[in-house]
């Protein structure tokens, strides 16, 4: 193997897949980086098992020769080094020869490396996928879907399904749900072409959705996704993302979904945000994070307060658009309200109560294709 590269090109696509490196994993070969280089580009390989991810620089671009190639072949470098060093190098051209027992060496400018290589014989074969489940989503729209649910995945792993998000796809209508059996975040859009396809029970770690996050451009570029029985992959222009489906069954949520509400209040959602924040400033203190709310209908005067601490109280009311319902009083997490209006692009939000100890509905007042629930606390007082 033996190609010359340009710098800015290999390491851009180096630092698309280092995200796939990891630390923990016990097989040696899954620290490195693996290169593939013919005449159509080099391809830029990397796995942890969960997840792997596939980068393919071309020959040639809008004119520009991107690779030169003299021998094709195959290497594996070690990744966290390959991704420091390259970053490092003096000139814009990087220079690649495959030596001996593995061995890479690496020219650029005045510099001179050899670096030592593993054998691209024993790198695992990425999955090979049949696409006859596969549909089209906006990266814009994949974003803000994973945006909205993923913080309310769960971190503990001795319930590992609950860690990951809950993808479902039926009638042309793709949900994301997730919960820590404390909060839930749920919502959903409907796809173009996307009729015929259905699949259920496909969830995705939230940490893996966290990375593709990263890669995914902000612009409505279209990213096609297929789904198998283990494996999702993404492809996003010139990089191919793979996760692996958890196993399990993910818990059936429908029934805790109120469909009614005893009280519902239209308020602000930066002004509600904004107090909600100023209170959890003094309940964290306390490592509980709870305030209190109440409400009354016709009133239209919303009370936050937070939990008393050595470091004092705060009791803040805002205007509320509208109050409806019985009177409320009820507490909760102030960091799960917090992180569900941050998701909520809407300037108002409608939060529903349906009692004391019952689930807390939190959407936007124009529709509930995204919908958030919080569960309150039972407090003294």
């Amino acid at each position: 193997m033996k190609f010359t590269i340009l710098k800015d090109e290999l390491n851009d696509s180096i630092q698309q897949v280092s995200r796939a490196l990891s630390n923990r994993t016990t097989i040696p070969i899954l620290t490195g980086i693996k290169l593939d280089a013919d005449e159509k580009g080099v391809t830029l390989t990397a796995s942890d098992t969960e997840i792997s991810i596939r980068s393919f620089i071309p020959a040639e671009e809008d004119g520009t020769v991107t690779v030169s190639l003299e021998q094709p072949g195959s290497a594996v470098v070690p990744g966290k080094l390959f991704s420091e060093l390259i970053r490092k190098l003096p000139s814009e051209h990087v220079e690649f020869t495959l030596l001996d027992s593995h061995h890479v060496l690496i020219r650029s400018g005045s510099a001179e490396l050899q670096m030592a290589g593993l054998d691209p014989e024993e790198y695992p074969l990425l999955p090979s996928l049949r696409e006859d489940r596969m549909f089209t989503i906006p990266s814009d729209l994949l974003k803000s879907m994973i945006r909205e649910t993923i913080f309310a995945v769960s971190t503990n792993e001795s319930t590992p399904i609950l860690t990951g998000v809950l993808w479902t796809l039926s009638d042309g209508v793709l949900k994301f749900v997730a919960t820590d059996r404390h909060r839930l975040s749920m919502t959903e859009n409907r796809l173009e072409g996307a009729e015929g396809l259905s699949f259920s029970q496909v969830v995705i770690s939230g940490r893996n959705l966290s990375e593709l996050y990263k890669l995914l451009p902000d612009q409505s570029q279209l990213i096609d996704v297929v789904v198998s029985d283990s494996q999702v992959l993404f492809k996003i222009d010139r990089l191919l993302f793979y996760t692996r489906i958890l196993d399990g069954t993910y818990p059936d949520i429908s029934r805790i979904i109120p469909q009614s509400c005893q009280t519902e209040m239209v308020v602000p959602t930066g002004r509600f945000h904004d107090a909600m924040d100023r209170a959890y400033l003094l309940s964290r203190e306390e490592k509980t994070n709870i305030v209190r709310l109440s409400a009354s209908g016709g009133s239209g005067v919303v009370e936050i307060t937070s939990t008393l601490t050595e470091l004092g109280r705060m009791t803040e009311q805002i205007e509320a658009e509208s109050v409806t319902g019985e009177e409320v009083r009820i507490a909760f997490n102030s960091r799960y309200m917090l992180d569900a209006l941050k998701s909520i692009g809407s300037e108002y939000v409608q939060v529903g109560f349906t009692g004391p100890m019952s689930p807390i509905l939190v959407h936007p007042r124009e529709h509930r294709r995204l919908l958030h629930l919080i569960l309150p606390y039972r407090t003294s007082g």
